[in-house]
């Protein structure tokens, strides 16, 4: 399945399958069950969302407002330096153990939301990533049981402001401007992306090729990433893992490649689909 959360034409937050340029609405019925995706995935719902929009509204994405595909996680924890391309073009050795930073709900838009360059900065940097969403709650998962643990995949820019990300050694100050990164444009289930190490992802500026790599190059691969992870805190449903992005960001080019006004930034992953934002400047 994929499944998109969104905000109807009147307004009310919703969610439901998609099924090409058509969403098949949950229903009010099920969302008095189930108010939101995250509840979904903690109620053990999703086997139940699917009969429920059989009968459902019908609507055009055209016609809704795409949010992240879960709005409201628990946590997003996102793994920097963890392409070995990446790696080697920031000139370093190959991490020992997972690098670790969190961002906010509030600094998430959905897919055809434009993203914000703050006024503060005009490094806004663009980092295509594949996010794997949490469906079953662990603590200590060990790797060989990890994969039963992911709900599903979607694809997500984490946005960052890279002179503020190099204020200090913490890389929060940069990667928590509100509204300056994406995910989306809807969760693609595990049973239907059974290998998320085969596929392939791509950045484009403009559509201008940025970022190009296989996501079995991730130094960390999911197994050993929710391994880690659920050693310091439990995981639970709608928890999303940005995976780390690849080389070709703009801090590292020469002459560095930021995002400015009125460019159009999109990550692509084979399996998952294109998500797609423009960009404004802070008003």
């Amino acid at each position: 399945m994929r499944i998109s959360s969104y905000t109807m034409p009147d307004g009310t937050a919703s969610y439901g399958i998609v099924d090409k340029d058509t969403i098949r609405d949950a229903g009010a019925a099920f969302r008095a069950k189930y108010a939101d995706l995250r509840a979904v995935l903690a109620g053990d719902g999703l086997a139940e969302l699917e009969p429920a929009t059989r009968e459902g509204t019908e609507l055009a994405l055209s016609d809704v407002v795409l949010l992240s595909p879960v709005p409201n996680p628990d946590k997003i924890l996102c793994i920097g330096l963890n392409y070995m391309t990446h790696i080697r073009e920031t000139g370093r050795d190959a991490p020992q153990k997972p690098s670790i930073f969190t961002r906010y709900p509030s600094s998430v838009v959905g897919h055809d939301v434009p993203l914000v360059r703050p006024k503060v900065s005009d490094w806004f940097d663009f980092e295509g990533e594949l996010a794997v969403v949490i469906g079953k709650p662990g603590r200590a998962i060990p790797a060989a049981r990890a994969m039963e643990h992911v709900a599903g995949y979607s694809c997500f820019n984490d946005g960052s402001i890279r002179d503020f990300q190099r204020h200090t050694s913490q890389f929060w100050a940069g990667k928590n401007f509100d509204r300056s990164g994406s995910m989306g444009p809807w969760l693609v289930t595990a049973d239907e992306l059974t290998d998320p190490a085969a596929q392939f992802m791509t950045t484009r500026l403009n559509g201008d090729v940025v970022q190009s790599a296989p996501i079995s190059d991730l130094a960390f691969d999911i197994p050993a990433l929710i391994e880690y992870l659920s050693t310091v805190t439990e995981l639970l449903p709608g928890d999303i893992i940005a995976t780390g992005t690849p080389s070709g960001v703009g801090l590292f080019r020469e002459p560095k490649l930021f995002m400015k006004a009125g460019d159009r930034i999109e990550v692509e992953i084979t399996g998952i689909g294109t998500l797609s934002n423009d960009i404004v400047d802070e008003v």
